[in-house]
């Protein structure tokens, strides 16, 4: 008779978390930062097809690091969600929280489940306001973790290295400019060795409050961030 091997709940757990870290940090890091007219999200990313900035709804932007088809599938899910709830009810009623709420529940569902690996993800969702009260971002974490983010956040790659150079200059109400070339700067201190990042490495997107449009998010083209990045 074959005897099986006990693993504990804990250690099961912790080589779910090893497993979804790791998958996490190969990828290059993606920031987020308030700035004076709204919220920027920034990424190291080469590609012109495979978005980790997007747009979720009017008022509502997602960046994203890890395995893009699991991302991918979180962004659509996210949109339709948002879609059905604005028709159903009113657009006003599609915030950011209520949908990192469904993410995180998502999330938590599949790294708890036995029958599947934990999705190899990390997620900002931020939402832009028209009136006085502040913007909101969270981030989510590959167990379904929810933490809001003041000021900036950075995932994946190497994060603690890009977060300390953002802790050191960052600044409240920095421009669009400032804030794009604080972070290819930040992104670029992931090493021993600075990189000098260049607007076709970068994927830039915003949600401002200056877009006379309800949809407040905007993608900027590589000669709006070379602009931003020149001296």
């Amino acid at each position: 008779m074959t005897q099986q091997f006990y693993v504990s709940p804990e250690q099961v757990m912790k080589d779910r978390a090893d497993f979804a870290r790791k998958g996490i940090s190969r990828g290059r890091s993606v920031v987020v930062l308030q700035y004076a007219d709204g919220i920027a999200f920034v990424a190291e990313n080469p590609s012109k097809a495979l978005h980790k900035v997007s747009e979720i709804y009017d008022r509502i932007g997602f960046a994203a690091v890890g395995r893009y088809n699991e991302f991918e599938n979180l962004r659509i899910a996210g949109v339709r969600l948002s879609d059905m709830k604005g028709y159903s009810y009113d657009r006003r009623d599609v915030t950011a929280r209520a949908l990192a709420n469904a993410y995180a529940q998502t999330l938590g569902a599949i790294f708890s489940s036995a029958g599947e690996k934990p999705y190899e993800v990390e997620l900002f969702v931020g939402e832009v306001t028209v009136d006085d009260s502040p913007d909101q971002i969270y981030r989510l974490t590959y167990d379904g973790s929810v933490a809001d983010v003041e000021g900036f956040g950075v995932m994946g790659g190497e994060r603690e290295s890009v977060e300390q150079y953002l802790t050191e200059n960052y600044a409240a109400g920095l421009d669009l400019d400032g804030v794009i070339a604080l972070s290819a700067a930040a992104l670029g201190h992931d090493s021993e060795q600075p990189r000098t990042l260049t607007a076709e490495s970068l994927e830039v997107g915003v949600l401002t409050r200056a877009r006379p449009q309800p949809r407040k998010f905007r993608r900027l083209s590589d000669t709006e961030v070379a602009a931003a990045l020149s001296p």
